[in-house]
């Protein structure tokens, strides 16, 4: 009997899968290797329709709670490795996605790289990490992963041995080992700490290398320098909307820790330069510039008398250890023996920095200058300054209205500000605007609610002081829904000196930014920012800043309205903004807060940034990268290089190259889409909110109160203790019915619309013309092509004692069926996914491994809830979650 996993062509996975398939008989015995091929083998003989193989569930009932565990973890680990391989041979990457593909398709455009890099001045690109809890793994398994992948490229290049002397494919044999013997849970919840320590590993060991040499790379292929356009922010830490754990402690923990790894990383770089630059005065000429430096420096080592570079570095160096000990609070792990003062600001050392560059250009050709490691360390600077990623604030409007309410009635200024209108209360923020004076009273006792915020306003203020503006720039308000909502920030932020009042202040202002995440805010959105606009409170204040940011919510409007209505109404707010800003004078800035799952966002980013509205792009765009879609993009230095180089060569297309619609095409699809939208969200509004008894099928038929068992993030699982689908966080909302295998926020109702859209043609049409229409088809048709209509119907049983429970899952499959046969009939195809074999193997490879997960998934959720008490069971469920989670890559 061979080794288990052997269906795939990509020869990665056939080698990983035959290590491991040896590392689980060799650890886990002979019986647990026999069960695992017998049912592996079964399923694929049942997926690939082989006679006799129908019985969907042959050898799971043979393993006990043990062997089931067991079970459970290899597929787990199989489907991690295979992730692994397809993401070495690109299965998921677009050939077009490069700057230099951009820049060749923008040059058949008539658009020469002088237009790119004008834009480039004036842009900002920036992922934005979060630690919205849809990573299921634990770090030290995906840095086991992450080993294996670094092995492997050195297996790639040729190598047997390691640099260390290791023989390569022992090594990896012991990573799989160290993988299968790695506990795959969490026994205690995350705390902020650990989530700020979790992205410190990709801020410090990915984005900090890899972002300088992708600016080395596209300075050639422009033939110019661009600006440092591309930067990082994180919410981790900053987050607090439901999250009662992100604190003022926490903001200054997080930037603290994310200050001490760029200063530590500058000071390394310094080192390293000034062992490297060795120039003698007595053999190059030296600039008066240099020679300064040197002689500032203190350095009077006799060694280095004739050496003005390395005695300069070393000046430098000392300021930097300086900085270090002035900003974290403690002496850098290698301190200078010099002394030096702390810089005042990134400026500074980056001065310094080009004083050396600018001395080594003057000398011969120049092949000394800013290029190399020097260069990546001006851009470093230029990209992280002391703060390595821009921490947003963000907090809940409700929570706002409450803190202001009490500073105003302590004050004397309102006794009763909630229970104003809308009106009235922006009248009264008006006047309060007018003034520059502080409302808290410094000895008064607050709330704890009130006093966190006020806390949390002058920590903010703090950091700003000590890591300069770009360590915090914006304060995101989560269920923006009036103009008075940002006005409340306003005062807010006023209490620590985040906002002051005049034109003159705009610049160094904190930006207020709404983030509109219903149906109904989305529409609102325009009408609110014109008022916001005109006030002239704020408007000069946009003026001088120069532009400003609205943030758009995927995964709330998705729960609200459904996956076509919320990919549309999205598409049209972020229209309808864009002549508000035009007429406001601001660029605007659109922050995307996607998530990894289609129901939040997911999907090609690449073609989602490619398919926004002509002119809503203009070279300004922030996105949110959440969860698992972390470590999926950002795990390696290579896999970071390509999603980065995808973001940021899509910004450049959607900012600069021609309308791809003509006006009448654009009448056309958008009345069509108007069309579509209106009868998808009547029938996800009819299944979803108006069934009475559906948020109780629900929670019954998937799995989501295991979910909130699990320990992958410090925030509560809820916001109430409400059972409505209203006040449910969309991650769960989205996770479970991935789960399940349903993926119904991913499709419901847009079956239903295309059945009743009278011309076929039209949406064909749409689908090869608009890329918004394909990009909205595509991801639509990838979550089709994970759920199992079948598997769903086993769920679907555990939900039997709800009233209507079969009615329901009527409606549901019959949605999808909709979906599914209409999907087909707009793209010409006769399956999911011919058009795309690619994603169609790495999917059919995936599914003989999901199914056998699923069904032990629903027999322990069985035990589980009918009382058995056995921890087995319950560790059983949550590893089925991590397994199929794993398998189905973008699900939360």
């Amino acid at each position: 009997m061979g080794p288990p996993i052997q269906i795939s062509q990509n020869p990665d996975i056939r080698y990983l899968g035959r290590i491991l398939g040896d590392v689980i008989r060799a650890h886990g015995g002979e019986k647990l290797f026999r069960q695992t091929e017998y049912i592996r083998s079964a399923s694929v003989d049942r997926h690939r329709g082989i006679a006799g193989a129908e019985a969907i569930d042959p050898g799971l009932d043979a393993l006990s709670l043990d062997d089931t565990i067991a079970f459970v973890r290899g597929f787990m680990l199989f489907s991690m490795l295979a992730n692994l391989a397809e993401d070495r041979q690109g299965v998921a990457a677009e050939p077009e996605a490069t700057v230099a593909a951009a820049l060749e398709k923008l040059k058949g455009d008539g658009i020469g790289s002088d237009a790119v890099a004008a834009l480039l001045n004036a842009a900002l690109v920036a992922p934005v990490l979060t630690a919205h809890p849809t990573e299921v793994r634990r770090k030290s398994v995906l840095d086991h992963k992450n080993r294996v992948a670094d092995l492997m490229a050195l297996r790639d290049a040729g190598h047997d041995e390691t640099p260390e002397g290791d023989i390569i494919e022992d090594a990896i044999r012991r990573q799989v080992v160290l993988l299968w013997q790695t506990r795959p849970l969490r026994t205690e919840k995350l705390f902020v700490a650990d989530e700020i320590d979790n992205a410190l590993t990709y801020l410090q060991g990915v984005f900090l290398p890899v972002i300088p040499k992708l600016y080395a790379r596209w300075e050639k292929e422009l033939g110019q320098r661009p600006a440092s356009f591309l930067r990082v922010g994180s919410w981790i830490g900053g987050d607090r909307d439901g999250n009662p754990f992100v604190t003022a402690e926490t903001l200054h923990m997080a930037t603290t820790r994310n200050a001490a790894a760029v200063l530590s990383h500058y000071a390394d770089a310094v080192h390293a330069l000034g062992a490297e630059l060795s120039v003698s005065a007595s053999l190059a000429p030296v600039a008066d510039a240099v020679t300064a430096l040197a002689e500032a420096s203190g350095d009077t080592a006799p060694s280095r008398s004739d050496e003005p570079y390395r005695r300069a570095l070393s000046g430098i160096y000392a300021r930097i250890c300086a900085t270090y000990a002035d900003i974290v609070g403690r002496p850098p792990p290698r301190p200078s023996a010099l002394a030096g003062d702390a810089y005042r600001a990134p400026a500074d050392f980056r001065h310094d920095l080009v004083t050396i560059a600018d001395g080594l250009s003057a000398s011969g050709e120049g092949q000394l200058a800013g290029i190399g490691a020097l260069g990546r360390l001006i851009r470093a600077v230029e990209v992280f300054g002391f703060h390595l990623a821009t921490l947003d604030m963000r907090q809940n409007s409700a929570v706002h209205e409450r803190v202001l309410a009490e500073l105003l009635r302590v004050s004397g200024v309102e006794a009763d500000y909630l229970a104003l209108d809308e009106e009235a209360r922006v009248a009264l923020l008006c006047r309060e605007l007018a003034v520059n004076r502080p409302l808290a009273a410094p000895w008064h006792q607050w709330s704890d609610e009130t006093a966190g915020e006020l806390a949390i306003v002058q920590a903010a203020a703090d950091v700003q002081a000590r890591l300069g503006g770009q360590a915090i720039c914006q304060w995101i308000i989560s269920m923006a829904q009036d103009l008075s909502d940002l006005l409340e920030v306003h005062v807010l932020a006023r209490e620590a000196g985040l906002w002051r009042s005049g034109e003159a202040a705009g610049e160094s202002n904190l930006m207020v930014v709404p983030l509109f995440e219903t149906i109904a805010d989305l529409d609102r959105a325009p009408a609110i920012m014109a008022r916001y606009f005109a006030m002239p409170e704020i408007g000069p204040q946009v003026t001088a800043r120069g532009h400003q940011e609205v943030m758009i919510g995927y995964s709330d409007s998705n729960k609200d309205g459904g996956y076509l209505t919320s990919t549309w109404g999205l598409h049209q707010a972020s229209d309808a903004l864009t002549p508000v800003f035009a007429a406001a004078g601001s660029a605007m800035q659109l922050f995307h807060g996607r998530g990894g799952a289609v129901g939040r966002g997911g999907g090609s980013a690449f073609a989602a940034i490619r398919a926004q509205p002509a002119g809503t792009v203009q070279g300004r765009i922030r996105i949110t990268e959440q969860g698992e879609v972390i470590a999926a993009k950002y795990g390696t230095a290579d896999g970071a290089a390509t999603n980065l180089e995808a973001m940021v060569s899509a910004s450049l297309l959607a900012s600069i190259e021609p309308a791809g619609l003509n006006a009448a095409n654009c009448g056309r699809f958008t009345a069509a889409m108007d069309a579509l939208s209106g009868t998808a969200f009547t029938a996800y509004r009819g299944l979803v909110y108006d069934t009475p008894t559906f948020k109780d099928f629900f929670r019954a038929m998937t799995p989501i109160a295991e979910i909130a068992t699990l320990k992958i993030g410090s925030r509560p699982s809820s916001r109430t203790k409400s059972s409505a689908i209203e006040d449910l966080r969309a991650i769960p909302w989205v996770f479970s019915w991935a789960q399940a295998r349903a993926m119904l926020p991913g499709w419901y109702g847009t079956g239903e619309a295309f059945a009743a859209f009278g011309d076929q043609a039209l949406l064909a049409d749409m689908a090869q013309s608009w890329p918004f229409f394909a990009a909205l088809l595509d991801n639509m048709e990838m979550v089709l092509a994970k759920s199992d209509m079948g598997i769903a119907a086993r769920y679907a049983e555990l939900a039997d004692h709800i009233d209507g429970h079969d009615a329901i899952f009527m409606r549901v499959r019959d949605g999808w069926n909709r979906a599914h046969d209409g999907l087909l009939t707009i793209t010409g195809q006769t399956r999911l996914l011919e058009k795309n074999p690619a994603l169609e193997a790495s999917i059919r490879l995936r599914l003989p491994y999901i199914e056998p997960l699923n069904l032990l998934q629903i027999e322990l959720m069985k035990r589980h809830r009918a009382g058995e008490t056995d921890p087995r069971i319950a560790e059983g469920i949550q590893l089925t979650i991590n397994a199929i989670a794993t398998a189905l890559r973008n699900s939360g």
